[in-house]
């Protein structure tokens, strides 16, 4: 069963209906419609969960194009058999270095690029460990989300926080902190990338 209130999955639903509806469609009676089901995506959104309507409406408005949902990146990087995690400042739980890929991102590339900005390590990413589904939860994400996590090995660079995180630590497996940062981290992110420290041959993991 999901763990994705039914409402959510709704509101998510007629979102991604109505905003490819608006990109294929010219006739202006189906604008309409299309434009109204947005409006009802954003209000099912304000009454369960008391946002701003007029600002999910707006973001629910700006994407445009074929609706497909974003990709979240993140770093699995080791020093001997110590995992590296961050804390969120935003939450104060703890996840690994990452976050939503930009337009244009090499996905590795990306999750390189913010275990820099997050953590101080330049890192190299030498395999992808798992692709998940990504439905976030408290804290809200309005849209729907693909999670890469790359296994990264460190070039260089010493731990340092940054203006998203409080700290910036390595962990043995029987020391990971046990309150994580929303759906950034799950454990079975973590538990997925230290099979494939151990494991050189480890397949990609999914779901």
């Amino acid at each position: 069963m999901s763990a994705i209130p039914r409402w959510l999955e709704w509101s998510r639903e007629i979102q991604a209906l109505a905003q490819t509806g608006l990109h294929y469609s010219s006739d202006e009676y189906n604008r309409q419609r299309y434009t109204r089901l947005l409006e009802i995506a954003a209000e099912i959104v304000s009454q369960y969960t008391q946002l701003d309507y007029e600002a999910l409406h707006q973001a629910f408005s700006i994407p445009i194009g074929y609706a497909t949902p974003r990709v979240d990146v993140r770093a699995a990087v080791f020093q001997g058999d110590k995992l590296l995690m961050v804390r969120e400042k935003a939450d104060g739980g703890w996840t690994l270095p990452g976050g939503w890929a930009d337009v244009g991102d090499v996905p590795s590339q990306a999750a390189e690029r913010e275990t820099w900005e997050e953590a101080g390590f330049h890192v190299k990413a030498q395999r992808l460990i798992g692709v998940y589904d990504a439905n976030r939860i408290p804290p809200l994400e309005i849209f729907h989300a693909y999670k890469l996590v790359f296994l990264c090995q460190i070039v260089d660079g010493e731990a340092r926080p940054s203006m998203e995180t409080t700290a910036v630590e390595f962990f043995q497996r029987d020391q990971i902190p046990a309150v994580l940062s929303g759906e950034r981290t799950r454990l079975q992110h973590i538990e997925d990338a230290f099979r494939a420290l151990e494991n050189p041959l480890q397949p990609t993991v999914f779901d």
